[in-house]
């Protein structure tokens, strides 16, 4: 029988022989027997001779591990022991790429793994870790240049560096080393030591590592994946989150943080965070600085932020997020807080750094705390501290995130997600900055509208003119008898049929005879003739002191004035009354379009809506359509809402009521912007024309009156008529009128020559006023006529407005037919003047022939 030297010896020489033979008798139930067991090999230098089933096993042991759920470490745990194994390296360990502030570094993350180490022993302790930057060391350039190093002697390399060394007492004397990168980023670093029983790694030791880090590499590119896909996720939701929070809250920029922050808590995973908000007065009082100038007090010279404000936490918000969650806010902090003794978020605020600290408790420049900061127990291991910059690039707080969740410091991508969101919270102080000035602006509108109030308000000796309560009671208003005050101011106002000789029931009253004192007093009388006065309670002195009121808030300009104010509320009061309107309104409605229409023009300037447009004054800016029409309404709308109540006619009207009459207030006054006018002509007509055929009175009633919209388009042309009333008045009053109307259109046509440098229209030219007849009648037939015939039409009893429309035209025609005449008269002199020049040209021109 052959002993087992001579079967060796006969098989090395018949490798054939020996690889059929392997095939056949070799039967899968042995290789699963081989691979099922574990792999022990006693002598790591016999690994040589070991065979291909073996080196199957380790692989195949390799790839269980991959499939393994747990921590990346201890699947990279077992791999470096097999690589140790079988490199025959004296210990491996794992080096963690990362970056902090901004700096790569390396990290110690397994460390002096060996074939029979265990785990824990090797994993290395976040706060007992071992870093160094990546210009250091053979494991530095490694990482830095992406390549594998092979370093048989690290005493004759100048890239070694003792410095782990020296922390740990080992002697290094050759290293195999291999960057683990995904994407072209190196994200951990493995390294070899010292090669057993030899004095360097050959080149198939090294062929043998790089074959094994192929394990590692995987093991890690799932680790780095699930991080990267975590850290993205963590991100979004922080972004998502805290923009959903700080659109909610614009009141208050910590109440904004607060809820930004305290949402996105879960996302951060740290222990605890902080948020100190910085004081944002750059400037002292006058008085503040006194001591200072004269020496009392000596002056600042602490840390100042980037933008030169003194540094100064105003207030700490608290965020505990171990066991029980706890939010503790605190006012005017002490230097000696835990979140400020250490000098670092005051660090971050005067020079705008993100600082990333691991192990404070080591560090020599900041004082943190050693033991527990508070009674929860709380120790400060890691910190992550950013400033929050608003738009303006001011330092506006410190954020400080405390102890990573895992125990690990915090990396660049903690770094990225936490300043995404401390930008993020910086600029939405833009918001809150913005809900601020424009609640300041609202203050400072509150207040121009109480001066304003305050001067053009009824006096208690203008009230006293009309309602002289001390003569007639010896009382104030306020101490008199609703009834008695009624009875005073009826006997005070003119009578309806006898204002200086003229009849408020005539659509041809003039304002003329009439002063302006007691045009108020005309206009107290129009509501007591419509009945609104006791019907709705409204107390004599708010009557008599808001009608006064709205005569001092017309300006004094040449015809958009007082007068005019009352002209179109007395023809309002015409319309409802002797035109047979009202019927289609209630007592509340009559009330409302009277009131709106003496009001309509109030605080007007004398220019038209083009011209706001055109010299881009605040009106237009803030109004795009109407322009001096909405300013209207939103004046008598602030009078109405007047704090005190004293100047609101419908204050004992009920909520609802009171919204239909602000509503009709806006039909009214905008109605009368003629640009709208051409809107509702065809409306109106189709109403009256539906009307018309109607035999029984309450057949049209109904048609109109159970319609809102109808209601409204017919009360929008009352205003429209009212507005133009002037035109229907006698000839004496229309002609005067004109003349008001046109005076105001050259004094615009004078702004727009002078102050915007253009070239006014015909209307608005001064020089062009022997035109007016013309324009006039221009005027009439293109807006006025189609009014006042269609109004004729609806109801017979306007019928006198539209004569006097008629009779105004032909007065205006005769003058414009003086006018053409005159023009044609000059056109003939001018062609005649020019025919004789041509002669004379003729007769020279055969001169010269002749005498040729």
């Amino acid at each position: 029988m052959a002993d087992k030297d001579s079967v060796e010896k006969y098989l090395e020489n018949n490798p054939q022989f020996a690889k059929e033979y392997f095939d056949k008798k070799l039967r899968a139930e042995a290789l699963t027997a081989a691979f099922s067991a574990p792999v022990i090999i006693k002598d790591a230098a016999s690994f040589k001779d070991v065979n291909s089933v073996q080196e199957a096993a380790i692989i195949f042991e390799l790839i269980q591990e991959l499939q393994k759920p747990g921590k990346m470490e201890e699947a990279l745990h077992r791999v470096l022991q097999r690589i140790c194994l079988i490199t025959q390296a004296d210990r491996v360990s794992y080096y963690l790429c990362r970056s902090r502030n901004g700096v790569p570094e390396l990290a110690t993350c397994l460390f002096d793994v060996t074939p029979t180490s265990k785990f824990n022993a090797n994993l290395v302790d976040p706060q007992k870790e071992i870093v160094f930057p990546t210009d250091m060391g053979v494991v530095g350039f490694t990482a830095h240049s992406k390549k594998p190093q092979n370093v048989p002697d690290v005493s004759k390399n100048p890239k070694f560096c003792d410095f782990v060394d020296k922390q740990t007492g080992y002697k290094t004397k050759c290293m195999l080393t291999y960057p683990l990168v995904v994407d072209k980023e190196c994200i951990g670093v493995v390294m070899a030591l010292n090669k057993v029983g030899a004095d360097n790694f050959s080149a198939e030791d090294e062929a043998l590592f790089h074959k094994y880090m192929n394990f590692a590499q995987v093991i890690t590119l799932q680790h780095y994946t699930t991080y990267m896909y975590n850290v993205e996720s963590r991100r979004s939701q922080v972004l998502l989150w805290s923009a959903s929070k700080v659109f909610e809250e614009l009141t208050d920029i910590e109440r904004q943080f607060h809820k930004a922050l305290y949402t996105v808590r879960t996302f951060l995973q740290c222990s605890r965070y902080s948020v100190g908000l910085l004081d944002m007065t750059k400037e002292k009082e006058f008085y503040d600085e006194w001591p200072v100038k004269l020496g009392d007090v000596e002056p600042y010279k602490g840390p100042k932020t980037p933008d030169g404000r003194e540094v100064n936490f105003y207030k700490i918000i608290d965020y505990l997020l171990e066991d029980k969650e706890e939010i503790k806010v605190i006012p005017d902090p002490p230097a000696d807080h835990w979140a400020l003794v250490s000098g670092l978020p005051t660090y971050v605020a005067e020079n705008g750094f993100i600082c990333n600290m691991m192990n404070v408790a080591a560090d020599d420049y900041f004082t943190f705390q050693k033991e527990a900061v508070d009674e929860t127990g709380f120790v400060i291991k890691n910190v992550l501290s950013l400033p929050i910059v608003n738009k303006k690039e001011e330092v506006v707080g410190v954020a400080t995130f405390f102890n990573r969740k895992d125990g690990k410091p915090f990396d660049e991508h903690d770094e990225q997600i936490t300043e995404a969101l401390t930008q993020f919270l910086g600029w939405s102080v833009l918001n809150c900055d913005t809900y601020d000035k424009l609640n300041r602006m609202e203050y400072r509108k509150d207040i121009a509208q109480e001066m304003l109030m305050y001067q053009t308000k009824c006096t208690t000796n203008e009230l006293q003119s009309i309602l002289n309560t001390k003569e007639k009671f010896d009382a104030e208003p306020e101490d008199c008898d609703q009834k008695e005050m009624y009875k005073l101011l009826r006997a005070t106002c003119p009578k309806a049929d006898n204002v200086n000789g003229e009849n408020l029931y005539h659509f041809s009253f003039s304002d003329f005879p009439v002063s302006e004192f007691d045009l108020i007093k005309a206009g107290i009388r129009i509501f007591f003739e419509l009945g609104v006065v006791e019907k709705f309670k409204v107390p004599a002195e708010t009557l008599t002191r808001w009608m006064y009121t709205v005569r001092k808030g017309y300006r004094s300009i040449t015809y958009h004035n007082w007068r005019h104010g009352f002209n179109v509320g007395h023809t309002m009061f015409c319309l409802l009354q002797t035109g047979k309107l009202r019927r289609y309104y209630s007592d509340l409605d009559a009330f409302a379009m009277v009131a709106a229409a003496f009001c309509h023009d109030i605080d007007h300037r004398g220019t038209n809506n083009l011209y706001q447009t055109k010299s881009a004054s605040p009106l237009a800016r803030l109004h795009s359509t109407s322009i001096m029409e909405r300013h209207h309404l939103e004046h008598i709308l602030t009078t109405l809402h007047c704090l005190c109540q004293s100047l609101n006619i419908f204050c004992n009207i009920q909520k609802r009521q009171f919204e239909n009459v602000q509503h009709l207030f806006d039909v009214c006054i905008i109605a009368t912007d003629l640009a709208l006018y051409f809107k509702k002509r065809t409306m109106f007509q189709n109403i009256v024309n539906a009307t018309e055929p109607m035999t029984d009175e309450k057949d049209a009633i109904s048609f109109v009156s159970n319609n809102p919209t109808r209601k409204e388009i017919v009360m929008a042309m009352m205003m429209t008529g009212c507005d133009l009333s002037a035109i229907t008045k006698p000839w004496e009053v229309q002609s005067k009128v004109a003349l008001m109307v046109a005076a105001e259109f050259w004094e615009q046509g004078d702004l727009e020559r002078t102050v915007l440098d253009q070239q006014p229209i015909p209307m608005m030219d001064r020089n062009c006023a022997e035109q007016l007849p013309k324009m006039q009648c221009g005027f009439i037939d293109f807006v006025c006529s189609f009014v006042y015939k269609e109004f004729s039409r609806f109801h017979k009893e306007i019928q006198p407005m539209f004569d006097g429309l008629n009779n105004n035209r032909a007065h205006w025609n005769e003058q414009a037919e003086v006018y053409n005449a005159k023009m044609k008269a000059n056109e003939d002199e001018k062609k005649k003047l020019e025919d004789e020049e041509a002669r004379k040209g003729e007769n020279l021109g055969w001169i010269h022939v002749i005498n040729a």
